[in-house]
């Protein structure tokens, strides 16, 4: 598009024109004195007529001029075509005027005076007029044509050689006028121009800055900063503000299977459907990945859940994408401020709490923030920061539980149990903290630790009692977990055979191959694996025979209720069987009764464990268990008090 044709450019030149009136005003003051003292030095006659309609021109002009600057300043004006038409008609008359001025004086007067005085006026003017009216330059150049070339004609007319040349160079400077109007034109308009798509680059930079580039919505900057501006200008301190954080449920899984560009057109029917949901009632914003904001003022708690539930119930429509319909979930969490939050992070870090709850309860959902998260995550906080110095400090112990032969009474081995007593927190048990662990990666260093440790230990025992060490699953992913057990076998001394590693059925849910390639490669070091837990996971009978274990552990839960629960009991019975018939070891776990000891021998298990022989304790204590040798009549039904009596003394 041509800049001519530009709207924006057209209205800076349009005011351009208007720009300064205060140099109309000198030049139609000029023209009108000149005029004056002209008229009066050549007597009656047309003169006087021309230089009459000079002042009312010239009166018009300024009038309007004035008129539009202040309205311009004001911010009240446009820059219209109307408005320059009527420049332009003002420009042509008083120039025409001047013009006719000039060549009436020198036709009808032969007072040098006065063919100076016009003359002089009209060449001044044009030279002035060349450069002023420039942006728009049709009326610059008209306004040189009508102002020298009357004048021209008239210094021709006068017949004598000076005048005639003076008429040739005015012509001359028609020309030369015209040229520079046009030079000055081109280079205001290229700066208009240039001027215009710096805006434009500005505006979309700030656009790019303020605003999703996928969906179209406000990013994060813009919501933080709507935000803030709320809480700012809030006057009332009870003012209702709500937040809404929505995530799309198992977003990643969609992206990884489907492909991006199908997520892409999913996070924009979802941007259009929350638009379509909430309306005027709040602000949306895509905060990042598939995470949107909402933003509602003067919105209380019973409002704010049910927008909440009317945006879950859209997502049951699905989505209509080009190549795919998709049904996908999203869950919610709210806060409400100020019950929740009275400034713009702390609101917005409640809200984020309560999408975590929603999403830990089961997905497609909405949370309400309660004060019981915040204290939650506090302790996560605590834990978290925590275990980095747990490692490097001594706040990590291991104890040890005995595992029973039952048919010698011997401690065939004993299962490490690691323990962490916070400074602050106390005591805080491996079910709450592991999971912690692996979730900030840390799980491998506190593998190589309870290795390192265990091993020591194992290896001043006696030489047919085994350590038994838990893995966790993460560890299983990790190629460091074989060069760690190697490390901990060589520190330590401890042969291969007596170090039995404990993994879980749940190992095999999400089995990329390297869970795989980490079991083969621990059974080539010569260790022994045990299957923990085993009939409460994924019990598939195929990883019995893919992998050989060396031991059973069947899980406390069964053991529990064996006494009172016919199906248990034929649970335990066919996994002993099953051991049995597969040369595995078995171990009971939770004996905590001579009932569920008796039980435990009659399915034909070979070890047990449970608080019945004895609860985890250190390593000194252990020592001591394991030292007081075989359990005297092993075979009979109750070996326990034996066990006791020598713990005891």
């Amino acid at each position: 598009m041509r800049p001519s044709h530009d709207a924006d450019v057209r209205r800076s030149l349009v005011e351009s024109l208007y720009a300064s009136p205060t140099s109309l005003t000198i030049g139609a003051v000029t023209g009108v004195a000149v005029g004056i003292v002209i008229s009066s030095m050549s007597g009656p006659g047309p003169i006087q007529l021309v230089v009459t309609a000079l002042c009312v021109v010239a009166t018009l002009r300024v009038i309007s001029a004035v008129f539009f600057h202040r309205q311009l300043k004001r911010g009240t004006a446009v820059a219209s075509r109307n408005w320059e038409l009527i420049y332009e008609l003002g420009a042509w008359g008083y120039s025409g005027l001047l013009g006719l001025m000039a060549f009436v004086t020198l036709l009808g007067s032969n007072n040098p005076v006065t063919h100076m005085l016009s003359v002089s006026m009209a060449t001044g003017y044009a030279g002035g007029i060349s450069g002023r009216n420039a942006g728009r330059v049709q009326i610059a150049i008209g306004q040189v044509c009508l102002t020298l070339l009357p004048t021209a004609t008239g210094l021709w007319l006068q017949g004598s050689t000076g005048y005639r040349v003076l008429s040739v160079a005015m012509v001359m400077m028609v020309l030369g006028l015209a040229e520079i109007s046009s030079t000055i034109h081109r280079i205001v308009v290229q700066a208009l121009v240039g001027r215009r798509d710096k805006s434009l680059l500005a505006e979309k930079f700030e656009r790019l800055a303020r605003f999703d580039n996928l969906t179209g919505l406000e990013n994060r900057l813009a919501m933080q900063t709507r935000l803030r501006d709320i809480f700012d200008s809030s006057e009332k301190r009870n003012d209702a503000v709500t937040i809404l954080w929505m995530d799309i449920d198992r977003f990643k899984e969609i992206n990884d299977s489907l492909g991006h560009m199908v997520g892409d057109q999913l996070l924009r029917g979802v941007a259009e459907r929350l638009t379509e949901v909430v309306q005027g009632r709040g602000r949306i914003a895509r905060f990042g990945g598939d995470e949107f904001v909402i933003i509602c003022p003067d919105m209380d708690r019973v409002t704010a859940a049910a927008l909440a539930q009317e945006i879950i119930g859209y997502f049951a429509y699905g989505f209509d994408l080009p190549d795919n319909h998709l049904q996908v979930t999203a869950s919610i969490g709210y806060a409400v401020a100020p019950q929740d939050g009275r400034d713009m992070d702390e609101l917005m870090q409640h809200a984020d709490l309560a999408l975590y709850e929603a999403k830990h309860a089961g997905r497609n959902r909405a949370a309400s923030f309660n004060w019981s998260l915040k204290e939650r995550f506090n302790r996560l906080h605590e834990i978290e920061t925590g275990l980095r110095r747990a490692l490097e400090g001594e706040e990590l112990t291991l104890l040890y539980q005995p595992i029973v032969d039952l048919a010698t009474g011997h401690i065939d081995a004993c299962e490490a149990l690691i323990r962490w007593h916070h400074p602050v927190l106390g005591a805080i048990p491996p079910s709450e903290f592991i999971p912690i662990a692996e979730s900030m990666g840390m799980i491998e260093g506190i593998t190589q630790w309870v290795l390192r440790e265990a091993c020591l230990a194992a290896a001043t025992w006696p030489s047919d009692v085994r350590i038994a060490i838990n893995i966790s699953p993460a560890s299983l992913k990790s190629n460091e977990l074989p060069g760690s057990v190697i490390a901990a076998l060589l520190e330590s001394g401890l042969p291969a055979r007596r170090l039995e590693l404990e993994v879980t059925e749940s190992i095999f849910l999400d089995d990329s191959g390297q869970t795989n390639a980490v079991l083969r490669e621990l059974q080539r070091i010569g260790l022994r694996l045990a299957l923990d837990d085993f009939g409460t996971g994924y019990s598939s009978l195929a990883y019995l025979r893919s992998y050989r274990f060396d031991t059973l552990k069947i899980d406390q839960s069964f053991m529990a209720g064996v006494s009172a629960n016919a199906e248990d009991r034929a649970i335990v019975r066919a996994i002993g069987n099953l051991a049995r018939d597969l040369a595995m070891d078995t171990v009971a776990e939770g004996i905590e009764t001579r009932d569920q000891l008796a039980h435990a021998k009659e399915a034909g298990f070979t070890n047990v464990q449970g608080y019945l022989f004895s609860r985890p304790v250190g390593l000194d204590r252990i020592g001591e268990l394991i030292a007081a040798g075989p359990l005297e009549g092993a075979e009979r039904p109750d070996p326990v008090p034996t066990l006791r009596r020598r713990r005891a003394g």
